[in-house]
């Protein structure tokens, strides 16, 4: 039997078509240096999504490689329960409090976004309820957002996909508008009324639930799966302004936008957010090894830590949390990005792509729009520009053009809330693969049209 057999015959693969995929089995990925992947038959593939936005100092680093090594002769695990520690996980700790924006106070750690922001439910629950307010516990997402695949962090995912077939959203979860101009902002609508609309529809879906029952809104600085939305600069400043009126905590989902993928550390203050709650994984450890956190404000902590009088022992928590391999893969990935000057280069890579897709998708006639930030970028595809008419979802155009890319060597992701295609590739990715990722996505789509006869 190939790997690809044995794969067909036992591995449960997560969002793949399951029927699909016993008949074609999956593309066998056998190693990986910087922005580059071989599979089993020796191909090549620039990758143009860093894995799933997170393998930021690429494939193949031999210094995380022998970090890793060093720490599990070390210590290569111990848990965290009842007030047992290591020291890679404290000098982690600090280290995320001393770089995280506002005043984080305390670090939670956990293995994935998902898990992450189920805890931030949790605490956010644990909170009100050691303040004496059991009815204030609803979370307040957005459409379009993505925020993982747990029961709850599923629910707060602004996607219909991630719901069908699960019995989700919870009902304790509701949605408001996503900062989405494309679609959002109507015609002849300035930017100053696009926000002073998205953030007057959040009052109202405040006060028709009751602001004493709305615990938490959660966001990403940039929402990331939901399509690269990037917000007007006005946006979250408008939205808080709102949150605090009503005292509710905001969480800042920084998986993806975290430790450099805007051009800065964190996206929060990029966009004018003061988060209470910050959420963080993928490129906390360029996903060499599975971790996420939870960064606590002062002000949240202290209630939480209060909480010890009443409730004892505060039970929640993984095996694995604050794991010392996974805390010395985090460490050593941040001396990387910062020794290296990855984050300003990320910055300037990203300058690169976004020049590249607007002379390369821009004005195209099947093309909406093209976006992004700091080294985020996508390419949105229509079927009609004037006026504005999106493909039918059947044709499947978005998914077709990436498929065509793979063919021809590039790895990018087709977007699963309309046929958009996103780039977040490794912060070591050169121009001239940049150059190379863009101009075959081109000849994809150039392809897909005449295949599909999309253009008259």
């Amino acid at each position: 039997m190939t790997i690809e057999d044995i794969d067909k015959e036992f591995v449960f693969h997560p969002f793949t078509n399951l029927r699909e995929h016993e008949k074609n089995g999956p593309l066998t990925i056998v190693k990986g240096h910087g922005s580059t992947l071989i599979d089993t038959r020796g191909k090549t593939y620039l990758d143009a999504l860093a894995g799933l936005w997170c393998v930021n100092i690429g494939y193949g680093n031999t210094e995380m490689a022998e970090a890793l090594r060093a720490q599990s002769e070390q210590l290569s695990y111990y848990h965290t329960f009842a007030s047992m520690g290591n020291e890679p996980v404290a000098h982690l700790a600090q280290r995320l409090v001393e770089m995280a924006p506002g005043t984080m106070s305390k670090v939670f750690f956990g293995n994935s976004g998902s898990d992450a922001n189920d805890t931030q439910v949790k605490l956010v629950w644990y909170y009100n309820n050691v303040l004496g307010r059991p009815e204030k516990k609803k979370i307040i997402s957005r459409d379009r957002g993505y925020h993982g695949v747990t029961v709850m962090s599923g629910s707060l995912c602004g996607l219909p996909g991630m719901h069908a077939g699960f019995d989700l959203p919870l009902p304790m979860v509701h949605f408001t508008r996503a900062p989405h101009r494309l679609w959002e902002q109507q015609p002849g609508e300035s930017e100053e009324e696009f926000v002073r609309g998205l953030a007057e529809d959040l009052e109202r879906l405040i006060l028709a639930e009751g602001p004493e029952t709305i615990a938490a809104f959660i966001a990403e600085p940039v929402q990331a799966a939901g399509g690269v939305i990037v917000p007007p600069a006005s946006y979250f400043p408008a939205i808080q302004e709102v949150l605090r009126r009503h005292d509710i905590l905001l969480i800042a989902d920084e998986v993806v936008c975290g430790f450099g993928r805007t051009g800065e550390n964190f996206g929060s203050p990029v966009f004018g957010m003061r988060p209470d709650l910050i959420t963080v994984a993928k490129g906390i450890t360029s996903a060499y090894l599975p971790l996420s956190a939870c960064l606590v404000s002062e002000q949240v902590w202290d209630v939480i830590a209060g909480g010890s009088e009443r409730y004892g022992v505060f039970s929640h928590g993984y095996t694995y949390s604050a794991h010392p391999l996974a805390a010395a893969a985090a460490m050593t990935n941040l001396d990387i990005i910062e020794r290296d000057g990855l984050v300003a280069q990320a910055k300037a890579r990203g300058d690169h792509l976004a020049e590249r897709l607007r002379a390369e998708f821009g004005g195209h006639p099947l093309v909406g729009e093209v976006r992004g930030y700091g080294l985020l970028g996508a390419v949105e595809f229509v079927r009609s520009t004037d006026p504005l008419v999106s493909f039918d979802p059947a044709l499947k155009v978005s998914a077709a053009i990436v498929q065509r890319s793979r063919e021809l060597g590039v790895i990018t992701r087709a977007l699963p809330a309309a046929d958009t295609i996103s780039f977040s590739p490794p912060f070591v990715v050169t121009e001239a693969e940049l150059d190379e990722m863009v101009s075959v996505t081109r000849q994809a789509l150039d392809d897909v049209v005449a295949r599909l006869r999309l253009l008259p």
